[in-house]
């Protein structure tokens, strides 16, 4: 709650590599820990990540999910096709690879996922097994659905920008 207001919101666009449902990323869960329970059903699952950092994913209403690190900072926030918020306005979760194709210039697989016009702040999770086996955006079919997107800093997939700080060193 903010100064008596809800802030999370179920609409609320989606800012590239800052915001969904007006929880922003960098800010502690602690901002927001009120709200989510006083107001949404939550389910929240602990994992480790492959560098054995542990996080914890705070599912709200099965819409939305908030991921933080273990000292609480939100790494990443992520939601399904009963968020009704867009990207630019016209990117979503729950669009087809067709309709996706149709308004974006640029599509690329990094680890599962499809970074849109190389903007590394957003992306779509490419459902299985076509996570697995799809290189090229070709390879996935123009009826796929996909149902879930994240906003998070995921710069380190994008080798030209790792290129670009190391020459600047």
């Amino acid at each position: 709650m903010n100064g008596g207001l809800w802030v999370i919101a179920f609409d609320a666009k989606v800012i590239s590599g800052y915001s969904m449902g007006n929880v922003v990323l960098g800010r502690n869960i602690s901002e927001y820990i009120d709200e989510i329970y006083s107001r949404h059903r939550v389910e929240l699952k602990g994992y480790s990540v492959p560098d054995g950092e542990v996080r914890s994913a705070y599912t709200l209403d099965s819409t939305m999910t908030i991921v933080v690190d273990s000292s609480g900072l939100i790494v990443s926030i992520g939601c399904n096709q009963s968020y009704k918020g867009r990207y630019k306005g016209c990117l979503y979760a729950g669009q087809s690879i067709r309709d996706i194709m149709g308004v974006t210039s640029r599509q690329r697989i990094f680890n599962g996922s499809l970074i849109i016009d190389d903007d590394f702040g957003f992306s779509f999770v490419i459902p299985s097994p076509y996570d697995e086996i799809a290189d090229v955006i070709d390879h996935l079919p123009l009826d796929l659905i996909l149902n879930e997107i994240y906003v998070a800093d995921f710069s380190s997939w994008n080798s030209r920008l790792l290129h670009e700080r190391k020459t600047k060193r």
